[in-house]
């Protein structure tokens, strides 16, 4: 197995998340067996051909996540860490800096943190459940708000591959840290039963999920089931403008995205939190997102946001819809 999940489940007993432990090992057994991938291999060989490398310093509150400083690793690994995190290729989620060399991702996803983090609760000790974590560079920033357990969830094993890459140096420096990726959707993980000692995590963050979901309103009852009592949700998603009856659901794609279902306003949005079982809530802002913020790099290289967008009128996508415009909530279980 590419993957070592031997810490995750330490730390879930550490954390009285037994109900997880006790569930999980057969649940990734079986995922991991239906979903096999065809590039494990390469994946293997490129977390093998990363060089040993120990930094000097890790600052997960620096908007480029850094690992290491420049002269902790001399030219020859240099060059080799760099055509090796290179092959993997596309980096979207970010940015980070390893001994100097810049990842410059297609997001720039500081930004979205600094919206963010103002905002939530401190996550200084707290259990924290990121759905949709892509390749966990949002749970690095959360781990250096001081949670002491952070857990994403993402189907995607490339993402798993990217993140084990930037674990490899956070955790040569400062040993194994509570810290873990899940290959799940979030209709997979597991819910909690009411007889559950910790009640759920302390706060979950979905971002940039809901308007991927058939059923958005199950998609916050899900969340909610993650969630202890007076837990906090924070919840980022694609909105439009309008009142409480308003909604987009798009014909066929979204800025070139099929899997777009479902795009309230934020008032309605409020409501459907409302019926989910959520109080408290708050629409804490709302951000256009611009093409500095996500764009092509040469580490992503594909179409970005200016190709989804109408070349003549960014405001609008490329479908004639209105560009893709962010709101972050919080709420409390």
């Amino acid at each position: 197995m590419i993957f070592d999940f031997n810490p995750l489940y330490k730390d879930l007993i550490a954390n009285d998340f037994a109900e997880w432990q006790e569930t999980l090992p057969a649940q990734l057994a079986e995922t991991l067996e239906k979903r096999p991938h065809g590039k494990t291999e390469e994946w293997r060989d490129i977390l093998s051909a990363l060089p040993e490398v120990t930094p000097s310093q890790v600052d997960m509150s620096a908007d480029k996540l850094q690992v290491g400083l420049a002269d902790d690793c001399h030219d020859e690994n240099k060059t080799q860490l760099k055509n090796t995190l290179k092959r993997l290729h596309p980096w979207r989620k970010g940015p980070y800096e390893l001994f100097g060399i810049h990842i410059d991702t297609e997001w720039h996803s500081d930004w979205k943190w600094q919206r963010i983090q103002p905002h939530i609760s401190p996550l200084k000790n707290r259990s924290v459940l990121d759905v949709g974590c892509g390749n966990g560079y949002h749970m690095w920033r959360m781990l250096g708000e001081g949670a002491r357990l952070v857990i994403g969830a993402d189907p995607s094993q490339f993402f798993m591959v990217q993140f084990a890459a930037i674990k490899k140096y956070v955790s040569a420096l400062n040993g194994e840290q509570p810290i873990h990726i899940l290959p799940f959707k979030g209709e997979e993980l597991p819910a909690f039963t009411h007889e559950y000692k910790g009640k759920g995590f302390d706060t979950v963050f979905s971002m940039g999920v809901l308007y991927h979901r058939l059923s958005p309103i199950d998609h916050l009852k899900e969340l909610r089931s993650f969630i202890r009592k007076d837990g906090e949700l924070v919840l980022e998603t694609l909105v439009i403008e309008g009142d409480d009856s308003n909604v987009l659901i798009p014909e066929d794609r979204y800025a070139k995205m099929r899997n777009v279902w479902f795009i309230p306003t934020p008032d309605l949005l409020v409501r459907m939190l409302e019926r989910a079982g959520f109080k408290n809530i708050r629409v804490v802002d709302t951000n256009q997102t611009s093409t500095e913020e996500q764009r092509s790099t040469k580490w992503m290289e594909f179409e970005s946001l200016e190709n989804f967008l109408d070349p003549d009128d960014h405001n609008k996508t490329i479908e004639g819809y209105p560009a893709p415009k962010r709101a972050v909530v919080i709420a409390i279980a």
